[in-house]
């Protein structure tokens, strides 16, 4: 099997980022963006999808959080497309439930190429750690879109909003881990009638 990888680096007049990816890893991360909120979502997203994720970013956190976590998402997406390569005898689409104490999230993926982001959850507390809940749709939308997946993810029930996101990043690496996966049956072919993704 040919490694599934990806390093991607982006410099802007905000942010320096690099990033890199392995789909067909151990769950290892090493993830530093100066909001702790978001490394330890990212670093459970690696853990549960078995992805090993490495990530150093610097941006204007003098001003707030928006560009370096939307930045980073984008990285991810960005990986997560090139590391796919032509996405040839992958399971393609997947979803996971998971539970986080009272809350429970599902996340449903396609990797058809088609990106789309739907996100339904309702956060009563402005932010978590240094994170804004507002932001938790965009940096799903950021990382499907620019990953060229379908993704959408619905927090079912919950009272706390960490276990909240905490279950949606869980359910993500776990629905994007099964969609990855190569199913040996489909003999390094295209998951799709119409021969192209």
């Amino acid at each position: 099997m040919n490694q599934r990888t990806a390093s991607i680096s982006r410099t802007t007049g905000e942010t320096d980022i690099s990033l890199s990816l392995n789909l067909d890893g151990a769950g290892k991360s090493d993830v530093g963006t100066g909001i702790g909120f978001l490394d330890h979502m990212l670093t459970l997203w690696a853990k549960h999808g078995l992805f090993d994720l490495a990530i150093r970013a610097t941006g204007d956190l003098h001003i707030d959080e928006h560009h370096t976590a939307e930045d980073t998402c984008i990285c991810l997406g960005r990986a997560i497309d090139q590391a796919l390569g032509e996405r040839r005898g992958i399971v393609r689409t997947a979803h996971s439930y998971v539970p986080m104490d009272e809350a429970l999230a599902l996340a449903a993926i396609d990797l058809g190429g088609r990106p789309y982001c739907v996100v339904q959850a309702d956060f009563v507390t402005p932010r978590i750690g240094a994170l804004g809940t507002d932001m938790i749709d965009h940096l799903l939308e950021s990382v499907a879109f620019h990953a060229r997946m379908n993704l959408h993810v619905q927090v079912l029930y919950g009272r706390n909003d960490h276990h909240k996101v905490e279950a949606i990043f869980k359910a993500f690496g776990r629905a994007l881990d099964a969609a990855a996966r190569i199913d040996p049956r489909l003999a390094d072919s295209v998951p799709s009638t119409k021969g192209v993704l």
